[in-house]
């Protein structure tokens, strides 16, 4: 069967299958072509790099993970092949974002983008090219996923029956779990500080302006935006939609080469140097100020907490109304200061999750006891401001059995993806009757869940 709980196929990173393969040894594999699906084909490398990545992990191989796999791939295909027919398709710049998604989070594996490069002994753009056709496919494969999905939804009855029909000695194992709230001061920005960085962008526009130095040469020396400075500020195929609002009203207004007005952002202080523009997308030279935090003001955001966990540690107030009324964090306290996991949406995180998110969130907390407060503490921002914040320990759940007053929500997931599952071998089975489909002899043989084979 498919498995479309973090389905391993389409979930899986395409960097770590790719550098896999390169790593055995680096000794050059004979490829060759294993299955064929509508006009696509399967090739060996492409099962074997998956192969060696269930070897090196915690769940290890079997005599049937390479059928597994095999069937996992044919999916794909046949996702690829239907998506190609009803002519969906990505954008440059989605493809864009998903290759450094993945090629940051592997590079942090490694420490550091040198670390990487001397280990591959290839850049990280030879690596975009390399991987940039396997990753429009991947899109593309879960965008038709999401479209054969999309109208499948539980109610709280599908839950009750689906949880009653789990036999007792499977009922699932939760792991101990956390629900952490914040209370986030960031310091004020003064108006000297504004005007400062006001003032040194102005001069760097008027310094372009002049032709005293290209907007690229300055970008490198000056910006302060992490994503674009060592670049030369360069920004391709950025969607509508994708910044700030103010970063795409100036993109989408000026012409080619044309340099923008300073403008202001939550950021800081922006000039835009476009390069091109494609419909909703553009290519851009973006630069960046931030306006300066002063030690005294970051003084007083602290001073500001220390008198809420006086009055949170006396117990004069609650802590959901003082997040919502003093956070300067707009998505925790709106959730009455609580952190919602992003990858399930609930406010229930298991340690080490919330130690990948933040390390010093889980250090921070692992001392505390349900309803205890951290004095103010020192962080980053998502931005790259530094701020204070109070952390309280809301619930600390100890292992246990799921049950539905408990765990609603992970078994309402659960649940989703029983009925999608049902949905997606509905639509194998349909779509196989008419997709043209060649499996090598060697890999006939597998019991596959679907029907392949003819």
């Amino acid at each position: 069967m498919i498995n479309l709980k973090n389905n391993f196929l389409l979930s899986c990173t395409l960097l770590l299958s790719f550098v896999c393969a390169k790593a055995q040894n680096k000794e050059k594999i004979i490829d060759r072509v294993i299955a064929v699906v509508g006009a696509n084909p399967l090739l060996q490398s492409e099962l074997e790099s998956q192969y060696q990545q269930m070897v090196a992990s915690p769940e290890g191989v079997n005599e049937n993970t390479k059928c597994k796999l095999m069937e996992e791939l044919l999916y794909q295909k046949l996702l690829l092949a239907q998506a190609q027919k009803d002519s969906l398709n990505v954008s440059e710049g989605q493809i864009d974002q998903e290759l450094d998604r993945r090629l940051h989070y592997y590079i942090q594996q490694f420490g550091s983008e040198d670390r990487f490069v001397a280990f591959y002994g290839k850049s990280v753009d030879d690596f975009k090219a390399d991987l940039r056709d396997n990753v429009r496919d991947l899109l593309l494969s879960q965008q038709m996923q999401s479209k054969i999905t999309a109208d499948i939804n539980v109610t709280p009855n599908d839950v009750k029956t689906y949880f009653n029909s789990i036999p007792p000695d499977s009922v699932p194992l939760i792991n101990s779990e956390v629900e952490v709230g914040q209370i986030v001061k960031k310091p004020v920005i003064t108006a000297d500080a504004k005007k400062e960085a006001k003032d040194k962008i102005t001069k760097i526009r008027e310094r372009i302006m002049k032709g005293e130095a290209s907007f690229a040469a300055l970008a490198a020396l000056y910006s302060e935006d992490p994503g674009s400075a060592n670049k030369g500020g360069l920004y391709e195929h950025i969607q509508r939609g994708q910044f700030v609002p103010e970063w795409d009203a100036q993109a989408f207004k000026i012409k080619p080469k044309e340099l923008s007005e300073v403008f202001e952002t939550v950021y800081g202080y922006f000039i835009i140097q476009l390069v091109e523009r494609r419909g909703d997308e553009v290519d851009a030279r973006s630069l960046l100020i931030t306006p300066k935090v002063e030690p005294q003001d970051l003084l007083i955001a602290k001073m500001s907490l220390d008198t809420i966990f006086t009055k949170l540690a006396t117990d004069t107030t609650n802590f959901n109304d003082m997040a919502a009324k003093y956070s300067n964090d707009e998505e925790s306290k709106n959730s009455g200061g609580l952190i919602v996991n992003p990858q399930t949406g609930a406010s229930r995180w298991q340690i080490d999750e919330l130690g990948q998110w933040d390390q010093n969130v889980a250090f921070a907390i692992d001392k505390l006891k349900i309803g205890e407060y951290t004095k103010p503490i020192p962080f980053q921002t998502k931005d790259g401001k530094q701020a204070y914040r109070i952390l309280y320990l809301k619930a600390r759940l100890a292992p246990h059995k799921a049950n539905l007053k408990d765990d609603y929500q992970k078994l309402q997931a659960i649940a989703l993806s029983k009925k999608q599952e049902k949905a997606i071998q509905v639509w194998i089975k349909k779509k196989l009757a008419g997709t043209y489909v060649h499996i090598t002899d060697d890999y006939k043989n597998c019991a596959y869940t679907n029907k392949w084979v003819n």
